[in-house]
């Protein structure tokens, strides 16, 4: 295994490692009550708050899974679906970053949140694309 190998795994490890934390997270009381409040009014019909954060908490931990994929066929489908999973939760962060008050900590403002997101994009994208002709 070559150095880019290496590099590519080791990135694809912590990613992973991020992915089940943050989704683990979600089925924490305390946190999931915080991503509840993160969803943005035109998301909010009975019973959607708590589904969202239930399934985007599956998908992270789903997308944890699939970079561990022995598979690179599968690693590159997951980090594809990493990708558009990052861009449909970003509304949520955006909301938050309006209200610091209310959200605290989790309130990141809009241009460094927007910042980050796009580098873990990025981070995704390089920890998954075939290296192999």
């Amino acid at each position: 295994m070559d150095a880019l190998h290496t590099t590519q795994l080791v990135l694809r490890v912590a990613l992973a490692a991020v992915f089940a934390f943050m989704g683990v997270l979600h089925f924490v009381p305390s946190v999931a009550r915080g991503m509840r409040a993160m969803i943005p009014p035109p998301l909010r019909r009975p019973g959607w708050p708590a589904f969202l954060v239930v399934f985007t908490g599956v998908c992270e931990l789903a997308g944890a899974a699939g970079l561990l994929a022995p598979w690179a066929g599968l690693r590159l489908a997951t980090g594809i679906c990493l990708v558009v999973f990052l861009i449909a939760v970003f509304p949520a962060n955006a909301y938050a970053a309006r209200d610091p008050a209310r959200f605290g900590r989790t309130a990141i403002p809009f241009w460094p949140r927007l910042a980050g997101q796009v580098v873990l994009i990025a981070a995704v994208i390089l920890a998954v694309w075939p290296l192999d002709s």
